[in-house]
């Protein structure tokens, strides 16, 4: 618990309002996307600048008092029961300039204010499937963008970032100034201090092709076996990923997918109406419920996937595959696909490689660039009851743990225990994480989610 003296004493530090349990914003700058993690920390801060956090985090340091930021909340693994979380949800800076081919944002933007300004100059983003996701976070993560196979990472399109790091002090960092930091921020996540703004490279935006193939249940077999030929010969110009859903019988839900378990294709070209058809017709072969693939205007590129827009209850898990060969997709089937009867609403296998193989610009922290495919599984808690959603979880990993390569930190799901957290990395790259906070973090402040622990203080991490 936080001394009142000392949440004065932040107070008086701040423009921005400090709040306890029950009080001002507490609930609203603590609540997250995923509302199965709640934060309780003892105070929270909605910063209105990078003072207030330069100013919050010296205070937290001088005091030894555990340190958390948030934006959007989409990145929360686990709950966060003491210490100071810093909201920099308000910090909502954005810069265009087309001279140097770069935006810059602040700590709070969403992808979507990003492509509102860029799409009208001809340009997009690295960014991934739903436009509400905070820019910064997604890509301190490393940021596996919706055109990943052409663009490789959003983490390799960073020119650099302004930290506060946890001994209080505000540093621009970038490959010449800091590139230790460098390397870590682009994949460690928020181990390292607060980012309060960042510049990108924008990339040529031309034609568009996307949507999405709905098919039917009965035929999930054949759309994987398809699907698996099919997906890793696309040109790196082409994203594509399947879902298998399992969708409750409600009114919203169209009626010829209503309280099934169809198999939806997502698909994404930087190309032509020409290329798009001739790319997806072995595909088409297959009978389709529905097909809404075709030229697209690139602001409503969320159609492709059609993410949740709304904060809900969820448990996740990531997995990096090798592979995808005949058994792993019959025990996939198995566990997940039509009358399987499992309690999981969705689990999403997206084909990688492409740009997402090739070294980074600049060395960084970010796992995947050995990976075939990535393994994304969705259940919600407490349908139809918690311990069968973790048990299905818990199985699957099992399953595929031949064919695993590690995880990637934003899809990672809830952060476990050390050696789980570790899973998110690869070996070389856990060990210089682990190192950089040494150097930079030795008192472990930021010690929540995916948190890293310093070489030597290895029974500190919470999560």
């Amino acid at each position: 618990m936080i001394e009142e003296a000392d949440l004065d004493s932040l107070r008086g530090a701040v423009r921005g309002i400090v709040s306890q349990p029950g009080e001002g914003s507490y609930a609203e700058d603590t609540a997250s996307f995923n509302l199965a993690q709640v934060h309780r920390p003892d105070a929270v801060l909605g910063a209105l600048d990078a003072r207030d956090v330069e100013a919050a985090v010296a205070w937290a340091s001088g005091r030894g008092i555990p340190l958390a930021v948030q934006a959007t909340g989409h990145s929360a693994s686990a709950p966060m029961d003491e210490g100071l979380l810093i909201n920099t949800s308000r910090l909502l800076d954005l810069e265009v300039d087309p001279e140097s081919g770069t935006f810059t944002v602040g700590a709070g933007v969403r992808w979507d204010a990003v492509l509102e300004e860029l799409v009208p100059r001809g340009l997009t983003a690295a960014h991934g499937s739903s436009a509400r996701v905070g820019v910064v976070g997604y890509t301190a993560g490393g940021g596996l963008p919706l055109m990943g196979r052409t663009l490789g990472f959003a983490s390799d399109h960073v020119r650099s970032f302004d930290v506060v790091t946890p001994d209080g002090t505000l540093r621009h960092v970038d490959p010449e100034t800091e590139p230790e930091l460098f390397t870590a921020v682009r994949g460690g996540k928020g181990n390292f201090g607060i980012v309060t703004r960042m510049t990108m490279s924008a990339v040529p935006l031309d034609d568009f092709y996307g949507g999405q193939l709905v098919f039917p249940e009965e035929e999930a077999g054949r759309v994987l076996d398809a699907f698996r030929e099919w997906a890793p010969a696309l040109p790196h110009e082409a994203s594509a990923s399947l879902a298998f859903m399992h969708l409750p019988d409600l009114p919203f839900l169209p009626p010829e997918i209503r309280g099934t378990a169809p198999v939806i294709l997502r698909f994404a070209l930087f190309g032509s109406e020409e290329e798009g058809e001739r790319l997806l017709a072995p595909l088409r072969l297959l009978p389709a419920v529905s097909d809404t693939a075709g030229p697209m205007d690139y602001l409503g590129v969320d159609a492709v996937h059609n993410d949740p827009a709304d904060p809900s209850p969820a448990m996740e898990r990531g997995m990096l595959l090798t592979g995808l060969d005949e058994a792993a997709a019959a025990e996939l089937l198995r566990q997940v696909g039509p009358g399987s009867g499992t309690p999981l609403v969705m689990l999403e296998l997206r084909v990688l490689g492409g740009a997402l193989s090739l070294a980074p610009p600049f060395p960084d922290t970010v796992s995947g660039r050995h990976a075939g495919f990535h393994l994304f599984v969705l259940g919600v808690p407490g349908l139809p009851a918690p311990d069968q959603v973790e048990a299905a979880l818990a199985r699957l990993a099992v399953a595929f743990e031949p064919y695993a390569a590690g995880s990637l930190i934003n899809f990672h799901g809830p952060a476990g225990d050390e050696l789980d957290r570790a899973r998110a990395w690869e070996p070389a790259a856990y060990e210089l994480l682990r190192s950089t906070k040494a150097d930079w973090d030795p008192q472990n402040l930021f010690r929540y989610g995916h948190a890293v622990p310093p070489l030597g203080l290895m029974d500190t991490a919470s999560g």
